[in-house]
């Protein structure tokens, strides 16, 4: 039984998938499904399989996509849904929309669901996007006459007033994503369920969605599930967070908690080689990065807590597929825990001399007065030489920077106020 003011609820959600070639071997498996269900007997397939870890070899040719998943949703609320690639989050919305059914579980809700899963979902290519407006507005089971109303709002909303009447298949992926996202919002559904398919559209576009999406909630109190990889998006708009992890539930709560918990997940990684988010040619890859300090007497190694102002040194080890000795520049980016860019460190700009040999090479940077101020940050790596970048690692290496004595007057600065970095100043009367 729902209470009055929960619009979703989702119960022991799970969704199993098998490996492998789609139809090879599976009539045996199929007949023994069928003997078990007649036997009234549980599903014998259901018993085994993995969790869904894309970066590791299993034994199990079965894997749990999502396995477990319960929470609700209220009327008006804004939830959030994060994870990394491969989470389960995608699986997770397609189930929501019943794109695809659960393995076990149940979704009970209130009320229609639109969703914007892929770019261009549900359009026909040969329509112009007028047709695929009402054909969009008939199958979220609006009249004619409704979805009549609301068209110039939608088109204007789109910015694609001058193509509407041009067939879909000549459509930007921006212009799809635009159009799509408008449909979505401007025919009023319950439950607006949206992947992270806006950061295909330009910067005003995803802030004129967001805008939208939070005037849809707090005016018509409507219901949005919101998955991003964009943590400031993630915090401006969402009340409440669903982390997940290898298909499980691992968070359910407050944004910002939320926030930290997902990023203190990334603390978890032994080796960078075993990311498999990466961009480059693939003629060397990062392989390791750890942080030390010198504290004034002592060298503090292999730590992810670092006081402020002290003398840092981040290691960074690569591993040099190709076995070509060459010169290389190394960029160390680091950005605030929504991804915002706070500063970069390159041998680019220092003039500094580095180059891979051999199997691996290490490098060490080390920074005279490490001036960030108390927060949480994470790093991106990227790394290139003469043939163009050979490896690149967004956000996936995460520390955090703690207060210190930073002026010597026994006074510590408080904690995440006042902009990212402190600086040593003097005051005096003229």
């Amino acid at each position: 039984m729902m209470k009055d003011d929960v619009i979703l609820k989702v119960e022991n959600l799970s969704k199993q998938y098998r490996l492998g070639l789609v139809g090879t071997g599976t009539i045996s498996h199929d007949f023994n499904r069928f003997l078990a269900r007649i036997r009234g007997k549980e599903d014998p397939y259901l018993k085994i399989g993995e969790s869904n870890d894309r970066s590791t070899k299993g034994t199990s040719e079965y894997v749990w996509a999502l396995k477990d998943i319960n929470f609700e949703v209220k009327r008006g609320e804004i939830l959030g849904i994060i994870g990394k690639n491969g989470a389960g989050k995608s699986t997770l919305l397609k189930i929501l929309s019943k794109v695809t059914g659960p393995t076990t579980g149940a979704i009970k809700s209130k009320g229609r669901i639109a969703s914007l899963l892929e770019v261009g979902t549900g359009f026909h290519p040969e329509m112009t996007g007028k047709e695929n407006i009402f054909l969009n507005g008939a199958i979220l089971g609006m009249t004619k006459k409704e979805i009549a109303s609301k068209l110039d709002e939608i088109i204007e909303f789109s910015g694609c007033e001058r193509y509407v009447e041009t067939p879909v298949k000549r459509y930007s992926s921006g212009m799809k994503v635009r159009l799509a996202f408008a449909v979505a919002a401007f025919l009023e559904p319950d439950i607006l369920v949206v992947d992270e398919v806006l950061a295909v559209g330009d910067a005003e576009f995803q802030k004129k969605a967001i805008g939208k999406m939070q005037d849809i909630s707090n005016t018509n109190g409507r219901t949005v599930l919101f998955v991003s990889h964009d943590m400031a998006s993630i915090q401006s708009l969402c009340n409440r967070l669903v982390v997940l992890k290898d298909g499980w539930c691992d968070f359910i709560g407050n944004v910002n908690s939320g926030i930290s918990h997902y990023l203190n997940q990334k603390q978890q990684i032994k080796s960078l080689l075993n990311i498999t988010d990466r961009k480059g040619n693939k003629s060397a890859q990062f392989a390791s990065v750890t942080f030390s300090y010198h504290d004034g007497e002592n060298l503090v190694e292999n730590v992810d807590e670092i006081p402020s102002g002290v003398k840092l040194y981040i290691d960074i080890g690569v591993k040099n597929l190709s076995q070509q000795k060459r010169n290389v520049n190394i960029s160390i980016k680091i950005n605030d825990c929504l991804g915002i860019p706070v500063t970069n460190i390159s041998n680019e700009f220092t003039g500094s001399k580095l180059f891979l040999e051999g199997d691996m090479s290490f490098f060490r940077y080390e920074v005279f007065n490490f001036d960030l101020r108390a927060n949480n940050f994470m790093i991106s790596l990227y790394g290139e030489d003469e043939f163009g970048i050979f490896d690149s690692i967004e956000n996936e290496v995460f520390f955090t920077v703690v207060e210190s004595d930073y002026f010597g007057t026994g006074r510590y600065p408080k904690q995440k106020v006042h902009g990212y970095f402190l600086l040593k100043s003097k005051q005096y009367m003229r």
